[in-house]
This record gives structure tokens, C-alpha cells and sequence, in this order.
């Protein structure tokens, strides 16, 4: 399908005024987003909550309306995870090295970051990357091809080296995910 992003957006704008149904959706999101930015000035508790809910609404209403869709949806996206855990792909690990490295930059320039958790991620992330420089070190030296995924994996010390690589951000990103909840419920609960 080679079409250029004019003709995306077009078929998008006969998609929206299609239907009744997309019509619909398409104003009540579009008032939902106008109702949104005036509340940026007004600041209305009330407002947030009731987009909250009814964006929340929409979701549910989705769920129920295609419950057989979104089962074999959610499943899909467990296996498709699943396979990932088992078989990693190489270029989502050199996305997660990406990340690990901005994250590295925002540890360093961070004043926001207790000593604790910065230590917590250079740690982290110095294990990151040495298992990373491993991994291409092995690649190198065995003459795999990076996009060879079953060759690739045949090696357990690769495959090792990056299962655990995925486990160790896994905990990372939960750990971090909790740090700032708790700062975030300190701050508030203080004040």
C-alpha cells in the first residue's frame, strides 16, 4: 500500500464524515479536547474528573461492545509479549539501549534525583551496558548476523546475556515507577 500522506489524510477526513457513528465520535472528542483547553485557565476539578470518566466511558463501552475482539486482542499482545521474553528481538534491544542512554542523561543532569537513585541507576545502567557490549562482542566474534534470529539465539550465553538485560530494566522501570509515586504522594501529602 504505497500512499503518499496526502492520500492518508484523505482517506482519515472520508472516514470521519463516513458515518453517523464516526461523525459522532468524532464531535465528542473534538468538544471533550475544546472543553479541555479552556479548562487550562479555569483549572476545574469537576471538568477534570467528568473528562476522566467519560474517556474511561469510552473505553469501557469498547470493551463491552467488542468483548470478542479485545479477548483475541489482549491475547495476542500476551503472546506476541511472551515471545518477546523468550526470543528478544535485537532491535527492541538496541531501542532499550537508546532509552537507557537518555535515561543516563537525565540521571546526570537531574537535580531532582536523590543520591540513592541515582546511584540505584548508574548501577543499573552500567550493567545494561556491559551486558549490551557483550552481547555485540559475541555477536562479532561468532560472526552471527544481528537479524539472524535463530542462529543468534542458538548461543545460551547471548541469549542469557539479553533475557537478563530485559529482567534487569523490567525491575528497574517497576522500581522507578514506585519512586516517583511515592514522591509524588510525599509532596502532596505534606503540603
Amino acid at each position: 500500500m504505497n500512499l503518499s500522506i496526502l492520500e492518508k489524510i484523505g482517506i482519515v477526513f472520508r472516514y470521519i464524515f463516513s458515518s453517523f457513528l464516526s461523525i459522532e465520535m468524532f464531535i465528542i472528542n473534538l468538544l471533550l479536547f475544546v472543553i479541555l483547553i479552556y479548562n487550562l485557565k479555569k483549572n476545574n476539578r469537576f471538568v477534570q474528573i467528568l473528562a476522566i470518566g467519560i474517556y474511561l466511558g469510552f473505553v469501557l463501552g469498547i470493551f463491552i461492545t467488542y468483548t470478542s475482539y479485545v479477548q483475541s486482542s489482549i491475547n495476542s499482545f500476551v503472546k506476541e509479549i511472551m515471545n518477546y521474553i523468550y526470543f528478544p528481538s535485537t532491535i527492541v534491544y538496541f531501542f532499550i539501549i537508546v532509552f537507557v542512554t537518555g535515561m543516563i542523561l537525565f540521571t546526570l543532569f537531574s537535580k531532582k534525583l536523590t543520591t540513592s537513585k541515582q546511584i540505584i541507576n548508574y548501577s543499573v545502567f552500567s550493567i545494561l551496558y556491559f551486558f549490551f557490549m557483550s552481547f555485540l562482542t559475541l555477536s562479532a566474534y561468532n560472526g552471527y548476523d544481528l537479524m539472524d534470529m535463530v542462529s543468534l539465539y542458538e548461543n545460551d550465553v547471548i541469549l542469557s546475556l539479553v533475557q537478563i538485560s530485559n529482567f534487569i530494566l523490567f525491575l528497574w522501570l517497576i522500581y522507578t515507577g514506585f519512586y516517583w509515586l511515592y514522591r509524588f504522594f510525599k509532596k502532596k501529602y505534606d503540603k
